[in-house]
C-alpha cells in the first residue's frame, strides 16, 4: 500500500473515495460537499464511534465515520475507527482512500489513522492455493463481483498537523508494516517456521539494512556458551535451536550516540512449537502453539523498524528459537541444569520451558553490554486469567524503566499493567535440590513467579518482562481481531525513540 499525507482538505486529493471523521457536536470539514451535512442532519449518519455512512458527490464516494467526544479522541480510538473504514472502503471497491483527520487533531491522529489502515489490511494468505480458474482476488467470483482484498493506496489528510506531520505518517507506515512482519511470522505453521527457517530470515534482513548485523548459532554454539537452561529445552527436538543475536548501530556508528544513551537490549522467546515436552499440553487448541515464538517476532522486526528508522541509538537483540517436543531425548522433570550465569534449576515441568530460553538469553544480552533489557514472551497462562487480552502484564526492576514501558504502551495502544516484584516471590522460585525451580508448587502467582525466576539473570541491569501471552493473537482488536497481532513491536519501537529524544 502506497501512503502519504497532505495537510489540505480530503477533497483536494486524487481519491476514489473520501472518508471524513467527524467528532460529536462538530459539523464536516471545509471542502466537504453539502451531502455529509444533509446526511449528518437526517440522523443517517452519526458521531457516535464507529458509526458509518456512504454517499455520493462530485463524482467520488464519500464516508463519514463517528469519533465521539473530541476530547476523548485518543490515537487509539483513530486506529479503530481507521480499521472500521477501512473494512468498509473495500466492501464499496475503493483503490485510493483518503482519510480527513478532524482539523487540529494533530500529528498522533494522523499517525495512528495509518497504522489502524495497514494493520486492518494485513490478510496471511501464504498456504493457501489459488483454485484453478480463479483470479487471485475474486476467489470464486468473477473479476468483476470480486471485493478488493487490499488497498492500493492511502493519503491522510489532516489540516493544521503541521511539519511534521509528513515524516509522522512515513514512520507509522513503516512501523505498522513491520508489525504485520510479526504477524507473518507468527501465522507460519511450525513445519515452516523451524527456528533454522527463523534464523534465516534475520540473516536475510541484516544483509539489506544498514547497520545491522545478525550472529546465527546452533546447539553446539548453545553448549560452548554454557547455556545449559537452553539446550535443554531444545534437545529433545531434531530441529536445530538458533540463538539470534541482531546488533544495530546507526549510520555513523558509536559516534552518533551521545556518550549518556544506555544500550537497549531486546530479548524474545521464539518457541516455534510448544508441545509441553515430556509434560505435555491437551491437545485441545495445541495448534496454537505455534504463536510461542511470538516474543522473537516483535523482538525481531521491532529492531528491524529501528534499523530501517535509523533511530541513533545502540540496540543488542536476543532472540531463543527451538522447539519444545517430547522425544527420548527430551529433558524430564527432576531433571537439573546450568544457565550461562552458573545458577542451576530444576527442571519440574518442561512446560514451563520459555524461561529456561530466556534465562540463558537474558545472560547473553547483559553479556553484550545491554544497559536497559525488555523482554518478551508467551510466558504463563496465568497473566490471560488476570489481565485476558487488554493489558499486557509487565515485571520490572527498576521504578523509571517501568514507567518508560508504560508510557510507550500508552502513546502505541498496547497498553501493559505493572504486576509487583516482591523479594517473597523470590522464595517460591528457590529449589530444594537446585539453585531454582521453574516450576514451583501451589500456582500461586503464576506471571509474577515467572518474572521473578527470570530476575535471576540480568544482575543489577534495569530490566523488564513482559509477558503477552494474551496479547499476542486473537486480540480483539478491530484491527488485529483474529489470527497473530504483532503485539510489541510499535511498543518496543516507541521505547526506542523516547531514548532519542
Amino acid at each position: 500500500m502506497q501512503v502519504s499525507s497532505t495537510t489540505q482538505p480530503g477533497s483536494g486529493t486524487d481519491a476514489d473515495t473520501i472518508a471524513v471523521g467527524v467528532c460529536t457536536g462538530e459539523d464536516p470539514p471545509a471542502g466537504a460537499p453539502p451531502e455529509l451535512a444533509e446526511l449528518l442532519g437526517s440522523g443517517e449518519a452519526r458521531r457516535s464511534f464507529k458509526s458509518l455512512a456512504l454517499t455520493h458527490a462530485a463524482g467520488r464516494r464519500w464516508l463519514t465515520v463517528g469519533l465521539g467526544e473530541r476530547a476523548k479522541l485518543t490515537p487509539e480510538k483513530a486506529r479503530v475507527a481507521a480499521a472500521t473504514l477501512h473494512a468498509r472502503a473495500l466492501e464499496t471497491g475503493t483503490k485510493a482512500l483518503c482519510i480527513e483527520s478532524p482539523d487540529g487533531a494533530g500529528p498522533d491522529v494522523a499517525a495512528a489513522l495509518v497504522e489502524g489502515t495497514i494493520l486492518a489490511d494485513y490478510r496471511y494468505e501464504r498456504n493457501k492455493s489459488k483454485p484453478a480458474g480463479t483470479d487471485a482476488a475474486a476467489g470464486s467470483e468473477s473479476p468483476e463481483e470480486a471485493v478488493p482484498k487490499h488497498l492500493e493506496r492511502l493519503i491522510v489528510s489532516a489540516p493544521g498537523a503541521g511539519a511534521e506531520l509528513e515524516t509522522r505518517v512515513s514512520e507509522a507506515a513503516l512501523v505498522a508494516e513491520a508489525v504485520n512482519a510479526a504477524r507473518d511470522l507468527q501465522n507460519r505453521p511450525a513445519n515452516d517456521l523451524t527456528p533454522t527457517a527463523l534464523g534465516e530470515y534475520a540473516i536475510a534482513l541484516a544483509q539489506e539494512i544498514e547497520g545491522l548485523s545478525v550472529e546465527v548459532e546452533g546447539s553446539a554454539g548453545l553448549r560452548a556458551r554454557g547455556m545449559g537452561a537452553f539446550a535443554a529445552v531444545a534437545q529433545g527436538s531434531e530441529q536445530e535451536p538458533a540463538l539470534i543475536t541482531l546488533r544495530y548501530e546507526p549510520p555513523g556508528g558509536v559516534d552518533a550516540i551521545p556518550p549518556d544513551r544506555p544500550a537497549l537490549g531486546f530479548v524474545g522467546k521464539a518457541v516455534t512449537f510448544d508441545s509441553g515436552g515430556i509434560s505435555l499440553k491437551p491437545g485441545a487448541k495445541m495448534a496454537e502453539m505455534k504463536f510461542d515464538m511470538s516474543g522473537g517476532a516483535a523482538a525481531l522486526e521491532a529492531t528491524v523498524a529501528v534499523a530501517r528508522l535509523g533511530l541513533p541509538v545502540r540496540l543488542v537483540t536476543v532472540v531463543g528459537a527451538t522447539e519444545n517436543l517430547p522425544s527420548g531425548r527430551s529433558v524430564k522433570p527432576g531433571d537439573i541444569v546450568t544457565a550461562a550465569n552458573g545458577k542451576t534449576i530444576e527442571v519440574n515441568n518442561t512446560d514451563a520451558e520459555g524461561r529456561l530460553v530466556l534465562a540463558d538469553c537474558l545472560c547473553h544480552a547483559v553479556e553484550l553490554g545491554a544497559e536497559r533489557i525488555v523482554d518478551l514472551a508467551t510466558l504463563t497462562g496465568a497473566v490471560i486469567i488476570a489481565l485476558g487480552s487488554t493489558y499486557a502484564g509487565v515485571i520490572a526492576s527498576d521504578d523509571q524503566f517501568a514507567e518508560e514501558i508504560v508510557a510507550a504502551g500508552e502513546r502505541t495502544g498496547e497498553i501493559v499493567w505493572r504486576l509487583p516484584l516482591h523479594e517473597e516471590y523470590d522464595e517460591l522460585v528457590k529449589g530444594a535440590y537446585a539453585d531454582l525451580d521453574n516450576a514451583p508448587e501451589g500456582r500461586k502467582a503464576g506471571t509474577i513467579v515467572g518474572g521473578a525466576f527470570l530476575s535471576n539473570f540480568v544482575g543489577d541491569t534495569p530490566w523488564a518482562h513482559l509477558d503477552i501471552a494474551g496479547s499476542a493473537w486473537d486480540l480483539g482488536r478491530g484491527y488485529a481481531p483474529k489470527g497473530a497481532s504483532g503485539y510489541g513491536v510499535r511498543l518496543l519501537v516507541d521505547l526506542a525513540k523516547s531514548y532519542c529524544a
